[in-house]
């Protein structure tokens, strides 16, 4: 506790494949917290003040490190996956809130989404949090809303990118 989270991937858990600056982002507490993206990382204290105040949290203090070969996207629409497969179907929020959020994820990651889903699916992580029975709900949601709230920018540019690839192809 209280050790930087740097200094515990780079000196304590062999580094960053590739070196520090090929880092892209951080799930800090098992992969039910938000991830945090390298900016983030470089000065936050792996305990439960400081990653709350970055936005995330401590959980499990299962360490998921991406480098910049990662597709973010795809990274969290596989734990998406994981906790729809997980969720017991007893309360409506998890049972349909995170089977919406399951398919609208791997819309983003094959580029077949809109940008206003974007919007979408965080009000419906937000329908999530909080208002089921056990913390699985907050567990899926959670991912999520670090993905948009640091990541916009690249699932914005993903559907711009597979919104072309019709306009390319026809003109070929």
């Amino acid at each position: 506790m209280s050790v930087p989270l740097k200094e515990l991937i780079e000196r304590h858990a062999g580094g960053v494949r590739g070196g520090w600056d090929n880092l892209l982002a951080v799930i800090p507490g098992g992969s039910s917290t938000p991830l945090i993206p390298r900016s983030v990382c470089e000065d936050v204290m792996m305990d439960f003040d400081a990653l709350i105040q970055a936005q995330t949290g401590l959980g499990t203090a299962a360490i998921i490190v991406m480098d910049k070969s990662t597709d973010i996207i795809k990274a969290i629409a596989r734990l998406i996956e994981f906790y729809k497969h997980e969720s017991c179907g007893q309360c409506t929020p998890c049972r349909e809130g995170v089977d919406w959020m399951n398919k609208m994820m791997w819309r983003f990651v094959q580029g077949d989404a809109r940008v206003s889903e974007i919007d979408m699916i965080w009000e419906i992580s937000k329908q999530i949090e909080g208002h089921t029975i056990c913390a699985l709900g907050d567990g899926a949601a959670w991912p999520v809303q670090g993905l948009i709230r640091h990541f916009r920018p690249e699932m914005e540019s993903r559907i711009a990118q597979f919104q072309q690839l019709p306009q390319q192809q026809a003109r070929a």
